[in-house]
């Protein structure tokens, strides 16, 4: 652009308050390029294409009541079902109820089931041969620092052993890594045998808490999953059949709506954002209007200056939303490796940045419309005149 070089003057005509407006600025993007990661990072289970050939079934009533395990046979019988596993939800801590551990007690089909788990040959056959044996991810091993090898206490939120105490022992007998494409958190679980589990715990025997079900073809999903519920239907244990993603995306709800908070939080920054700047841009002009009235009396047309003043308010966004997501982009891989892998961030990734770079032109244009509209209707020989 030709006049860049008197919108840059302009917009650097008092310095220290175009920084502190480039603060609040990075800021805000800074903000939004980490929240939006975080968004994804607890919605992205539902896009994934593994786990696809994968049902959960749960009670239709609550994720906490339990399924007879005899189920599991009448589940496997139907046509489509290739393979049925089961899980249980254990709620380990380690050493200090702070330490939450994701823990389940698991079927042994089940990393038959799971080939994103990847667990080498020697340990699976140890934690096969192992009745208290765990397999832990590699992210979660290297927060604790377990190795193989190691003996682990965990006590459970819900499940006391039959003498009473709360804390289980384990041994650690593998440590897998997720295969690409696995969903978050794969490497954050603990999983030991459900064996062991049902036959130790003093309040369940024989239920599950869920089922997982391998279809033989994945567009049989919805047949399969309306013929499982069938099975129980207006019985003490009706079932609910759902896709591994829309399982794993309503597990995360629990948390709350992640995308309505993010969004609430980012409309509260914009919008204090809009005021800030929007004043800043006005002040700018009203400080302006006698060197405004120069450029119209020396050749200048008003859509000239309603264009420069438009593309200053732009320029600002710009550059301190470049700034903001640049930073973003910086300290999310550093809070993930610094958290031990509980914090699985995604890098900031083009959507978050074509989305940003859109709003920074969307609010740089609005914040600049009323001041740019004032500058191009400015009467010259009142603006020379100070009126």
């Amino acid at each position: 652009m030709k006049y860049l070089h008197l919108i840059w003057a302009a917009l650097f005509r008092r310095k220290s308050r175009t920084f502190l407006t480039l603060v609040s600025i990075l800021a805000a993007f800074l903000l939004f390029g980490m929240l939006d990661a975080v968004r994804i990072a607890f919605t992205s289970g539902g896009n994934s294409v593994v786990g696809v050939d994968r049902l959960i079934v749960t009670s239709r009533y609550s994720i906490i009541q339990s399924l007879p395990a005899s189920l599991a046979t009448r589940v496997a019988a139907i046509p489509g079902v290739a393979t049925v596993g089961h899980a249980n939800w254990f709620g380990g801590i380690f050493q200090d109820p702070k330490n939450f551990v994701l823990s389940f007690a698991v079927s042994d089909n089940y990393l038959d089931m799971y080939k994103e788990i990847e667990l080498p040959a020697d340990q699976r056959k140890a934690y096969e041969q192992t009745r208290t044996g765990a397999i832990v991810g590699a992210s979660l091993a290297k927060r604790y620092g377990w190795k193989v090898g190691d003996k682990i206490p965990l006590q459970s939120t819900i499940f006391p052993r039959k003498n009473g105490d709360k804390t289980w022992p384990f041994d650690i007998v593998g440590i897998y890594t997720p295969a690409k494409g696995a969903a978050n958190g794969t490497d954050q679980q603990f999983l030991f045998h459900w064996t062991y589990f049902d036959e130790a715990n003093a309040y369940t025997k024989g239920t599950v808490g869920w089922y997982i079900v391998k279809l033989t073809n994945a567009k049989e999903a919805d047949r399969v999953a309306k013929a499982i519920d069938a099975l129980s239907a207006n019985s003490d244990h009706e079932t609910k059949s759902q896709s591994e993603q829309a399982f794993n995306a309503s597990f995360a709800k629990q948390l709350g709506n992640i995308g309505l908070i993010v969004g609430s939080i980012m409309g509260a920054v914009f919008f204090t954002l809009i005021l800030l700047t929007a004043n800043t841009m006005a002040q700018a002009v009203r400080e302006r209007t006698n060197e405004l009235a120069v450029l119209k009396t020396i050749g200048f047309s008003s859509r000239s200056v309603l264009a420069m003043v438009l593309s200053e308010g732009v320029l600002l966004l710009l550059i301190g939303g470049i700034l903001g997501l640049a930073l973003a982009a910086v300290l999310v891989p550093i809070i993930s490796a610094g958290s031990g892998g509980m914090l699985q961030l995604p890098p900031i990734g083009t959507g978050t940045w074509v989305l940003g770079i859109v709003l920074m032109i969307v609010i740089g244009a609005a914040v600049g419309a009323l001041p740019a509209m004032r500058a191009m209707r400015l009467n010259i020989v009142d603006a020379l005149a100070g009126r």
